[in-house]
């Protein structure tokens, strides 16, 4: 059964314009459907976060955040897959699998699974494709004001105010009937 609704729009066109870098994986491809190593275990995946690599970010860079977000989820407000914040401005590649507790003090949010860390797509079935928008923020401060219960709103509207610039990859992941 494939829900009929509109496509909601990508989560950063919503919000004021900032200039772009480079941002590469050997895991995911922009408009590319994801292998299921990134979904969710409920889905038969095997939950692990892809590689991640930027470069090109502004030079007052102080940090970043790395975020995956579904805007195609059907709630009304999307869903947040991974909040990783306040990595060092010097980590600019993430390990396939990679989690928050070994990269220099960052630390991750709870998803919207209510867990710590990544929780991979997880689409209902048969529903179209959904997007995955993975995107890296430059910030101008070193640290986000946020703790790890923080929720992942929280930290985007943060992000709102400390965002020099963003990268970002789009994946999509479907889940047949």
């Amino acid at each position: 059964m494939t829900l009929e609704r509109p496509i909601a729009p990508d989560p950063y066109d919503l919000l004021p314009t900032v200039p772009s870098f480079t941002l590469t994986s050997e895991d995911v491809q922009n408009g590319e459907p994801m292998d299921a190593a990134y979904a969710h275990g409920s889905v038969g995946g095997d939950n692990v976060s892809p590689q991640l690599a930027w470069s090109g970010f502004p030079a007052g860079t102080k940090g970043f955040v790395v975020t995956c977000f579904d805007p195609d989820a059907p709630t009304g407000s999307g869903f947040w897959h991974w909040v990783l914040v306040n990595l060092p401005a010097g980590v600019t590649r993430l390990p396939r699998g990679a989690g928050g507790d070994d990269l220099g003090g960052a630390f991750t949010v709870r998803n919207d699974y209510g867990e710590q860390g990544y929780g991979g797509a997880a689409p209902p079935a048969g529903d179209r494709p959904h997007r995955y928008v993975f995107a890296v923020h430059a910030l101008d401060v070193e640290r986000l004001d946020v703790t790890p219960d923080a929720t992942p709103a929280y930290v985007g509207f943060n992000l709102a105010f400390h965002t020099l610039a963003r990268a970002v990859i789009r994946p999509s992941y479907q889940v047949k009937d």
